[in-house]
C-alpha cells in the first residue's frame, strides 16, 4: 500500500514523552512470494502506491487488473499492556505508527490475507494513554503551539493521501514489543513505550477489506516516526538497512550500524519528502547514454528516488527511448507485443546471456548494477515483459519521474543513514546474514534472514518469508 505522505500529503491538525529503551526485532512478511498474480496487478500496485507516496503523480495502470491496497511487506507487533497483536504494513516512506482504533467508523472487519484483524483499545491496555494537544509530541508534530488547546484536549491528526483515502484519529502513548537482538542469531523480548495514531475514521482504500491490515508503520525521516522516536531517546541509531531476496524471497529489514557488508554511499538531497539522491549517468554494457545534461534535475522533483516499496522503474521518456534502444540493439530481430500495456517479447534463452547490464551512476561515484533477469521478469514460459516504464506515457507530473524500485534494487543491501544524509547499497545474498555492531559494548552480531514455513500458524495459503526488523542499541539496553 506504501501511503507516504512524502510530497502533497497532508497532516492536519484538527483540535486542539518519555521512551522506554527499545531494541528488537520484527517479523515480517512479502505479501506475493511463490503466488502467481496477473502482471498487471504490478502496475496497480504501484499506482496506488505513487498515489500516496508522491500524491500529485499520476501513473495509471490502464483500466486492468485488480488493485492491491497492502504493499509487499507487513510485519507482527505487539501492542499494549497485556499485549494483543497487530499486523501492520512496513513503510518506509510513513512518518508514523499508526493502527485501526475500536471506535473506528469505517475500519475494515476483515482481511482477505487471512489474518485476524484487531482494533486498538487504549482503555484495554494498562499502559496505554491519550496524547494531550500541548504534550511535547503533539507541539513538535505541528511545529509549535496549538491555537486554542488545553491539557484535556486531545491530539489528534488527519492524513490525506494523494488517491483521495484518508486516515483520521488521535495520538496516544503504549507500550510496543518485539525482539532485542541479543547475541549471534538469537533474540529477546523487548518493548518500547511509542507515540502512535489511533485511527478513528478510514477513507478510499484504508477503509476496504480487501488485503487489509491493522495498520502502518512508519520509517519516514519526520521526528514523529517510530525510529525518529527511539533515536530521540538514545535508544537506537538513526539508520536502518534492508536486503530483500526476490529469487528465494525474504531477507532482512534493521535498524543499527551495518558493519558487514561494507556499504558505500551517495548524499541525499536535502530538503526532500522522500529518498532522492543525484543521478549522474546511465551506462548499457559499457556505453553511456547520450542523455540532456539536465535530465536528472527537474524543478521540485530533484534527484532519482530511491524506493524499495514500489515494484517496477520509471524513467523519463528522455531516458526511457534511449535506454530500451541500447537494450534491445543486442536482440534486434525480436517481435515485442504489449501485454496489459508491458512491452512484452518471446524469448527462449537465459536473458542473463542474451541482454546486457545496465549500470547506473550516482554522485560521490556511487554505481547501481541492474542485471537482465532485474529488469527482465517472465510472464510465461519463454515470455519476458521489460520492467522499465516511461514516465512519457504518465500525466504531466510523473512524465519526467525518475524512480527505481523492487526490480532494480531486488538482492542488494540498502542502507538508509538518516543521522549522516546518505544512502548506499552493494550487491549481497539476502538469504544470508548481516553483522550489526552494538555501539555500546562494541559486540557485533551476526543477523540471519529467516523464513515462515507454511505450517506456520499465520499462513494466508502460500510460502511466505520473514524478514527481520531490528534494532541495536547503542546506548543503553
Amino acid at each position: 500500500m506504501g501511503p507516504r505522505r512524502r510530497l502533497l500529503s497532508l497532516l492536519f491538525f484538527f483540535s486542539f514523552a518519555p521512551f522506554a529503551r527499545a531494541t528488537g526485532v520484527f517479523p515480517v512478511r512479502h505479501k506475493y512470494l511463490h503466488h502467481k498474480r496477473p502482471i498487471a496487478d504490478l502496475r496497480s500496485h504501484d499506482v496506488r502506491r505513487h498515489g500516496r507516496i508522491l500524491s500529485a503523480v499520476d501513473l495509471p495502470i490502464g483500466g486492468v487488473g485488480l488493485p492491491t491496497d497492502t504493499g509487499l511487506y507487513f510485519a507482527e507487533i505487539g501492542i499494549g499492556t497485556p499485549p494483543k497483536t497487530y499486523y501492520v504494513q512496513v513503510d518506509t516512506g510513513s512518518d508514523i505508527l499508526w493502527v485501526n482504533c475500536v471506535t473506528c467508523t469505517r475500519c475494515p472487519k476483515k482481511s482477505d490475507l487471512g489474518i485476524e484483524l484487531t482494533l486498538y483499545d487504549p482503555k484495554g491496555s494498562h499502559s496505554g494513554s491519550l496524547v494531550s494537544c500541548n504534550e511535547n509530541f503533539c507541539t513538535s508534530t505541528y511545529g509549535g503551539e496549538i491555537e486554542g488547546c488545553s491539557p484535556n484536549n486531545p491530539c489528534q491528526y488527519s492524513v490525506m493521501y494523494g488517491d483521495g483515502s484518508s486516515t483520521a484519529g488521535y495520538f496516544v502513548t503504549d507500550v510496543v514489543e518485539y525482539n532485542q537482538v541479543s547475541g549471534n542469531h538469537r533474540t529477546t523480548p523487548a518493548n518500547a513505550s511509542v507515540s502512535f495514531g489511533c485511527g478513528a475514521q478510514q477513507s478510499g482504500d484504508l477503509g476496504s477489506s480487501s488485503e487489509a491490515l491493522d495498520g502502518i508503520l512508519g520509517f519516514g525521516q519526520s521526528n514523529s516516526s517510530m525510529i525518529s522516536q527511539l533515536a530521540a531517546a538514545g535508544r537506537v541509531r538513526k539508520v536502518f538497512a534492508h536486503c530483500l531476496d526476490t529469487v528465494k524471497g525474504g531477507g532482512i529489514f534493521a535498524l543499527g550500524n551495518v558493519v558487514e557488508p561494507k556499504v558505500k554511499t551517495t548524499p541525499l538531497i536535502p530538503n526532500m519528502p522522500h529518498y532522492n539522491v543525484n543521478l549522474r549517468a546511465i551506462e548499457v554494457a559499457g556505453a553511456f547514454l547520450r542523455l540532456p545534461t539536465d535530465l536528472f534535475e527537474n524543478g521540485d522533483k530533484k534527484g532519482t528516488i530511491i524506493d524499495s516499496g514500489t515494484t517496477l522503474s520509471y524513467l523519463p521518456e528522455a531516458a526511457y527511448k534511449p535506454l530500451l534502444n541500447a537494450i534491445f540493439s543486442y536482440q534486434p530481430n525480436l517481435s515485442f507485443r504489449t501485454i496489459q500495456d508491458f512491452l512484452c517479447f518471446r524469448y527462449s534463452g537465459s536473458v542473463d546471456d542474451g541482454f546486457p547490464d545496465i549500470v547506473f551512476h550516482f554522485e560521490n561515484s556511487l554505481s547501481l548494477n541492474v542485471y537482465p533477469h532485474d529488469y527482465l521478469f517472465q510472464n510465461e514460459d519463454d515470455v519476458y515483459c521489460v520492467g522499465w516504464q516511461n514516465g512519457g506515457m504518465q500525466s504531466k507530473d510523473g512524465k519526467d519521474m525518475f524512480l527505481l524500485g523492487d526490480l532494480a534494487l531486488s538482492n542488494k543491501l540498502v542502507l538508509y543513514d538518516l543521522e549522516n544524509q546518505v544512502i548506499g547499497w552493494t550487491e549481497h545474498n539476502c538469504s544470508s546474514s548481516i553483522q550489526i555492531k552494538d555501539d555500546k559494548t562494541g559486540a557485533i552480531f551476526t543477523v540471519d534472514a529467516h523464513n515462515i514455513s507454511s505450517a506456520h500458524r499465520l499462513e494466508v495459503g502460500m510460502s511466505i518469508l520473514l524478514l527481520l526488523i531490528i534494532m541495536i542499541c547503542y546506548l543503553s539496553c
